[in-house]
């Protein structure tokens, strides 16, 4: 069940850090995360909510900012890599693979909709 399990988790390791794949709601009401989501394609998604609007990339930035904070790491650790225009992401954040894989078990244990 374990490997099951880590097969749905929505971020990928690499030696630099990790890689994301959100699903963002823009106009959320606050900025938080809110666990992990399954796609109709199968796909896992981290399910990220933002105050700021999708103009003009405000939300983007929101997410970015938000993700920094909630791992513990620099803004300038976490880079957009696709889907600026898009409620799908796909985020990079440099830093310790093993570290930020805990740090966001932890995040999306606490928001678990089971």
């Amino acid at each position: 069940m374990v490997a099951n399990e880590a097969s749905r988790e929505p971020w990928r390791y690499s030696t630099a850090g990790i890689s994301i794949a959100l699903r963002v709601t823009p106009r959320g009401g606050r900025d938080d995360i809110d666990g992990i989501e399954q796609l109709s394609d199968g796909r896992s998604v981290l399910k990220v909510r933002v105050r700021a609007i999708a103009d003009g990339g405000e939300a983007n930035k929101a997410v970015l900012v938000l993700l920094a904070k909630s791992l513990g790491v620099p803004k300038a650790s976490v880079k957009l890599l696709s889907g600026a225009t898009s409620r799908l992401k796909q985020i990079a954040v440099n830093g310790d693979p093993t570290r930020l894989g805990e740090a966001l078990r932890r995040l999306t244990s606490a928001h678990s909709i089971d």
